[in-house]
C-alpha cells in the first residue's frame, strides 16, 4: 500500500500554521522585549548573566544581554538577531530596536484576531516608516563635526543610559580623541573612521579608570628580545616593520643532504649564518633603531641587531603591525632586499618598553599625525574593565557616526512622540482598510517614552498624557523626558541628543523586523527529538539473513 505524500509529511515533520504561528511569533518577540524593556534609559537597571564558560557578566547593553541568552523559538531568535544588526550596524540603540520591533507586533496582534491579512499590515507599516523617515529629515538638527563641546554633549547624552555614566567626561573624551585621531578624508566633506582596525583597546587591570587615556600612537603586549642587550626606550626611532623570518629557511619538504667531507659540514654551516648575516646587513644599511617582525627572529640575527644596537620585537599580531605602520608611517616589507628608505618609519616620537603589573608593554608614541591609536584602559577588577570596553565602543560608534553624518534629533523620547503626532494626524488622509494598522504603528512608537517613564519610577499614564498634549500638532518637537528625574523638559536645553543614524537605522530594523515576522504562517520543524534512555520500547537487535546477503548488490573486485 503506498502511503499519501500528506501521511509521510505528518509522520516526519512537525507542523504549525496559520494564526496560531502569528500568535505565537508575536508573544515570543514581546517575551524577547520584556527581558530587556527595562534596560532602557539612564535609570535602567542591570542584568547580571551567566556565561557559557561560567563566568558573570554584569550589563545593561541590549545586545550583550541578547547574546548570551539561549532561546530555541525561531522568532525569538530572529529578534535577537535584529540587535546584533544594529550593533554592527551603528553601534547603539540595541534596546530601542527590540523594543520598538516588539510594540510593533503587539499592536498588530489585534488585526491578526480581526481576520486582517498580514499584507495589508506590513503595507500600512512600509508607508508608516517612509513618513517616520521625512519626520525625521524634517525635525534633524546639523551639527559642526569639529565644535568639541557639542560632540562631546552628544556622545555623553548616548551613553548617558550605559553603567559608565556615573565616571562623567571621562568615556566621551575617550571615544572623540579615538575616533578624531583614526579619520581619514575621502574628499568632498566625507570623512570615513575605522575602528574596528585602526583602535584598538587594551585593557590593564589595576589603577584608577580616571588613568585611562588616548595613546597617540599604539602599544601591545611584548618586550625587546634581548632585554638585557637592547634599548629599551629610543628617543624618535627609526621604524622598520617586516613580514617575513629573520632567521634559517627550513626546506618545505624533507630534504636530505649527503656530505662526503668533514669541511662541508662547516661549508653548510657557514653557508646559513651568510644568509642570516646578508639578511641583518639589508635591514641595517638603513639604519634602524627598531625592528619589528611578524614572524621568528634567530639568535644569530638578535646578536647582529645588538651589536649594531638596534632593538628587536618579533613574532607581533598582524593587526598590531597594520596599527604601527598606521601610527609612525612606516610600511610592512616582505623581503628585507625589497626595502627603501621610504619603507621606515620616522613619525613615532619615543619606542618606550614599560612593566604594568607583572607584564611588560611597548609603546610606539608620540606620533607626528597617527592614523591608528591605542585606548589604554585601567580599572579595578575585570568585569569593570568589560564593562568599560563595551561602553566605550558604543561611545566610539556614536562619535563615528556623527563624523559620517553629521546631524542630531531630539533624545528623551521626543523624536518618537515627534513622528507618533505626525503619523496620526496623516492616518486621516488614508483611505481604506490601511488606515487602522498605520495609525496602530503610530501609537507602536511611544513605546519608548512610555518605557523611559516607567524606567524613571514615575506616574507613567501622567505622563505620557502630558507629553501627548505637547505633542498633539507635531509642535514641541524638542520636548521629551529626562530619564534620571522623569521631568518633562525641552532636550535642547538638556543637552540631550540622539545621532540621526542610529534613529533612522532602528525605525528602518524594527518595522522591517516586524513585517517579516507577521508574513510567517508556517513553522515547519524536521528535528527530531530525541528519546529519553529507557523511556521507548526496546529495539529489537537486527540479525542479518542469508536472504539479505543475496539482494546485496556485490561490487566487482
Amino acid at each position: 500500500m503506498l502511503h499519501s505524500p500528506m501521511l509521510v509529511l505528518k509522520d516526519s515533520l512537525k507542523r504549525e500554521s496559520g494564526s496560531k504561528v502569528h500568535h505565537a511569533n508575536i508573544q515570543a518577540s514581546k517575551a524577547v522585549a520584556d527581558i530587556i524593556r527595562t534596560t532602557l534609559g539612564p535609570r535602567s537597571m542591570l542584568k547580571m548573566l551567566l556565561d557559557a564558560s561560567g563566568g558573570i557578566v554584569v550589563t545593561n547593553d541590549g545586545n550583550a544581554i541578547l547574546r548570551e541568552l539561549d532561546i530555541a523559538h525561531p522568532a525569538a531568535k530572529s529578534m535577537i538577531e535584529l540587535s546584533r544588526t544594529q550593533d554592527e550596524e551603528v553601534g547603539d540603540g540595541t534596546t530601542s530596536v527590540i523594543v520598538l520591533a516588539g510594540e510593533m507586533l503587539h499592536v498588530a496582534e489585534a488585526f491578526i484576531d480581526k481576520n486582517y491579512h498580514p499584507t495589508v499590515i506590513c503595507r500600512a507599516y512600509n508607508k508608516a516608516l517612509e513618513d517616520a523617515i521625512a519626520v525625521l529629515d524634517k525635525i534633524a538638527m546639523s551639527v559642526d563635526v569639529n565644535d568639541r563641546a557639542s560632540m562631546l554633549g552628544l556622545v555623553k547624552s548616548s551613553i548617558g543610559t550605559k553603567f559608565t555614566s556615573q565616571f562623567g567626561d571621562l568615556l566621551a573624551d575617550l571615544a572623540i580623541d579615538a575616533t578624531t585621531t583614526v579619520g581619514v578624508d575621502l574628499g568632498q566633506g566625507l570623512r570615513e573612521v575605522d575602528i574596528k582596525k585602526y583602535i584598538k583597546v587594551e585593557k590593564v587591570p589595576g589603577g584608577q579608570l580616571e588613568d585611562s587615556r588616548v595613546l597617540k600612537g599604539v602599544m601591545f603586549n611584548k618586550d625587546v628580545v634581548a632585554p638585557g642587550k637592547m634599548r629599551r626606550k629610543i628617543v624618535n626611532p627609526r621604524v622598520i616593520l617586516l613580514d617575513c623570518p629573520l632567521e634559517y629557511k627550513k626546506g618545505e619538504n624533507q630534504t636530505n643532504a649527503e656530505l662526503v667531507k668533514e669541511e662541508d659540514w662547516s661549508i653548510l654551516l657557514r653557508m646559513e649564518e651568510e644568509y642570516i648575516e646578508n639578511l641583518c646587513v639589508q635591514i641595517l644599511k638603513f639604519k634602524p633603531d627598531l625592528v619589528i617582525t611578524e614572524k621568528g627572529l634567530g639568535d644569530l640575527a638578535c646578536h647582529y641587531f645588538s651589536k649594531a644596537g638596534v632593538s628587536a620585537i618579533r613574532r607581533l599580531r598582524k593587526t598590531d603591525n597594520n596599527r604601527i605602520a598606521k601610527a609612525c608611517g612606516a610600511t610592512i616589507v616582505n623581503r628585507p632586499d625589497e626595502l627603501q628608505e621610504s619603507d621606515v618609519g620616522t613619525g613615532a616620537g619615543l619606542f618606550e618598553v614599560k612593566k604594568i603589573g607583572d607584564e611588560f608593554f611597548a609603546f610606539i608614541v608620540d606620533c607626528k599625525d597617527p592614523k591608528a591609536c591605542t585606548v589604554l584602559l585601567r580599572g579595578a577588577s575585570k568585569d569593570l574593565l568589560n564593562e568599560v570596553e563595551r561602553n566605550l565602543q558604543d561611545a566610539m560608534s556614536v562619535a563615528r557616526n556623527i563624523i559620517k553624518n553629521p546631524k542630531l534629533l531630539p533624545g528623551g523620547g521626543a523624536t518618537e512622540l515627534t513622528v507618533s503626532a505626525m503619523l496620526k494626524q496623516k492616518s486621516s488622509l488614508i483611505e481604506g482598510i490601511e488606515k487602522w494598522p498605520y495609525e496602530a504603528a503610530a501609537i507602536a512608537f511611544e513605546a519608548i517614552p512610555r518605557t523611559l517613564a516607567q524606567n524613571c519610577g514615575v506616574n507613567v499614564i501622567r505622563t505620557m498624557t502630558a507629553l501627548q498634549g505637547k505633542h498633539a500638532n507635531g509642535e514641541n518637537a524638542w520636548v521629551g523626558i529626562d530619564g534620571n528625574t522623569g521631568a518633562i523638559t525641552d532636550m535642547k536645553e538638556r543637552k540631550i541628543w540622539d545621532a540621526y543614524n542610529v534613529k533612522a537605522q532602528t525605525f528602518k530594523t524594527a518595522i522591517e523586523a516586524a513585517c517579516m515576522l507577521l508574513r510567517i504562517d508556517d513553522i515547519v520543524s524536521g528535528i527530531k527529538k530525541k528519546q529519553a534512555p529507557g523511556s521507548g520500547p526496546a529495539q529489537k537487535p537486527q540479525v542479518e539473513t542469508e536472504a539479505d546477503a543475496d539482494g546485496e548488490q556485490i561490487l566487482p573486485d
